[in-house]
């Protein structure tokens, strides 16, 4: 995994009132330590600029002068001292979303800045969150039921039936998601299979009159799907002009929008039942749509495993975020301009958060916004089978 480079002389000196004891260990642990800690973050949804400066800013503390370089396939680490360098590699896509583990990171990396434990110690528990279980199965099936009614709201469903129906078929999808997970860590096989079982049990649905025009219950099972995150990492990446780990960031979230498209399509296809073409959600009253948007930022954050403790201010935030939007769109303005000032307002809610909460704040506060970024193509009725 490391590569040591010819030892080279410098007048930088690290004192120890700055720098822990770990400064005397050597330079090969060292490195080690800070690789794993953003292995962690990098392929578990941290954006590329938090992982560059918690790498950095955990070499610095262990005596390090360290340049962390992000890929697509792996993680590059440049680590210097008084007595030479080190360039260590980790392999590692950054296709996993599990914001216990990066929350879990970025407090060790914390603590190695206060409480300077030993670089075994830290190694070990850095390894031991890499392997944190995400979200158990049931909760992971409720909040995809939960998940998906709440968008069925958003979006006007008007009967009991149906909103039955995409509780199970979005709680059958997300049992056989955890199913194919044990076999397979193919990123668009979950995704195809359960749009293909969405999209069979919304045709049936159709062919027993149990779904409206909207298609409800073969759509919203598959709005859960779209990894929203993915998108808005790659396109940070690609705004820091980090453009080949943000264009493959965007290629790997067209190519899940994709297999949930193609899945549904062919799911519909196998009962002859198609989706419609520019059908306009239903309008809702602003009650509703505020406490499904909570229902619905919550149920994101199971999916990607955010410790529950921490679930207060996504859902404040996402539901603060709906309300302005319908107030906009009440008011007359365009689902687009609806969509951008809600965003702007979750962009704000964030820069709050992350002065006062710290580096936890970004993936947290980042959920709120998840459901408004994905809520344009559906109004449109140009994507409703990709819609999140």
């Amino acid at each position: 995994m490391s590569q040591p480079l010819p030892k080279y002389s410098t007048a930088a000196r690290f004192g120890r009132s700055t720098v822990d004891v770990a400064a005397d260990r050597p330079i090969l642990e060292r490195s080690d330590l800070v690789l794993a800690c953003a292995h962690v973050l990098h392929t578990n949804g941290q954006s590329t600029h938090e992982t560059v400066q918690a790498a950095e800013r955990l070499g610095t503390q262990l005596g390090l002068r360290a340049t962390m370089i992000a890929h697509w396939e792996e993680l590059e680490l440049r680590a210097a001292d008084g007595t030479g360098s080190q360039v260590s590699f980790e392999r590692g896509s950054p296709t996993g979303m599990n914001m216990d583990r990066v929350a879990s990171a970025m407090s060790a990396i914390e603590n190695c800045a206060v409480g300077r434990p030993p670089i075994g110690a830290a190694l070990e528990n850095i390894k031991a969150i890499a392997h944190a279980p995400p979200a158990p199965t049931w909760l992971f099936t409720l909040a995809a039921a939960a998940g998906a009614a709440a968008m069925a709201a958003i979006f006007g469903v008007h009967h009991l039936k149906a909103v039955v129906l995409i509780m199970v078929s979005a709680a059958a999808g997300a049992v056989l998601r955890r199913i194919l997970a044990r076999y397979s860590a193919n990123t668009l096989l979950q995704p195809l299979c359960a749009a293909l079982l969405a999209g069979m049990i919304g045709a049936l649905a159709v062919r027993y009159n149990l779904s409206s025009s909207l298609r409800l219950v073969a759509v919203c099972p598959c709005m859960i799907l779209v990894p929203g995150p993915h998108v808005l990492n790659g396109a940070m990446d690609l705004i820091a002009a980090r453009i080949n780990l943000g264009a493959s960031r965007l290629v790997h979230a067209g190519l899940i929008i994709l297999a949930i498209s193609v899945g549904l399509l062919l799911g519909m296809g196998i009962l002859s039942v198609s989706l419609p073409v520019g059908e306009p959600g239903r309008a809702v009253p602003l009650w509703l749509d505020v406490i499904a948007a909570g229902v619905a930022v919550a149920a994101f954050s199971v999916f990607f495993s955010t410790p529950l403790r921490m679930l207060g201010w996504p859902v404040a935030i996402g539901m603060l975020a709906h309300a302005v939007r319908w107030g906009a769109l009440k008011a007359g303005a365009g689902v687009a301009t609806g969509a951008l000032v809600a965003c702007l307002l979750v962009g704000g809610s964030l820069l709050q958060l992350r002065v006062a909460g710290g580096c936890h704040s970004r993936p947290l506060a980042l959920l709120g916004s998840i459901d408004d970024a994905w809520r344009l193509p559906v109004q449109n009725g140009k994507r409703t089978c990709a819609a999140r």
